[in-house]
């Protein structure tokens, strides 16, 4: 049995791991791991867990590990800089902090601020933060990303990185129901070589892209 890899589309992802009840399917060209499409869960579900999360932009330790992803994705950027933060949850937190520090941060999230029109606009740097492992789609998510970063532009996605050393099948990112789609190394790499971005893995859940200046 083979899948067509949501990412790069190319039609010959091959089973990865058979974890019952899940199927799990790994695309040969650019490394993507992902969910069986036909075990995804729906929008109800996803939604029940969404309001679970219990992000406090008041926590100190939560902002202090958002920071990981903020302080690198805004370096150079004059106050004047604008901002999204795509997928920003029920306690919006990045874009106060960096309010804070003179920016300004739009929020959208599907679910608790699903304004698509913020979605037609450009942005200086944008925000990804535990979002982009529950992508369905993500060949389109990071197409629009593509679309909305002006040249010279910043996207940060913070997600867990499969390593090769991880015992998938005992990998807590994995055991979290929304999560369908896991990206190594390998992926993002060919995520930026797909958009002609420049790459920086920072750390193993932090990864900078920058839209090159044309």
């Amino acid at each position: 049995m083979t899948h067509v890899c949501p990412l790069c589309r190319a039609p010959d992802a091959e089973m990865f791991a058979d974890i019952p009840p899940r199927h799990y399917f790994g695309c040969r060209t650019c490394e993507l791991v992902f969910l069986d499409p036909t075990q995804r869960p729906s929008a109800a579900d996803e939604r029940a867990e969404y309001d679970l999360h219990r992000n406090d932009p008041l926590d100190f330790r939560y902002r202090k590990w958002l920071a990981r992803l903020i302080n690198p994705l805004i370096v150079g950027f004059s106050f004047d800089a604008e901002g999204l933060d795509f997928g920003s949850g029920p306690g919006p937190t990045i874009s106060a902090m960096l309010s804070e520090r003179g920016y300004t941060v739009t929020n959208y999230d599907p679910n608790y601020a699903p304004d698509r029109g913020v979605l037609e606009g450009s942005y200086d740097f944008i925000s990804c933060t535990e979002v982009a492992e529950h992508f369905h789609a993500p060949c389109e998510e990071f197409a629009l990303f593509n679309r909305m970063l002006r040249p010279g532009g910043r996207l940060g996605v913070m997600t867990e990185l499969l390593l090769p050393t991880q015992d998938f099948a005992g990998w807590r990112y994995r055991l979290q129901p929304s999560h369908v789609v896991f990206y190594r190394p390998e992926t993002m790499a060919w995520i930026a070589e797909r958009f002609a971005w420049s790459l920086e893995l920072q750390e193993p859940d932090v990864t900078l892209f920058e839209r090159l200046r044309t």
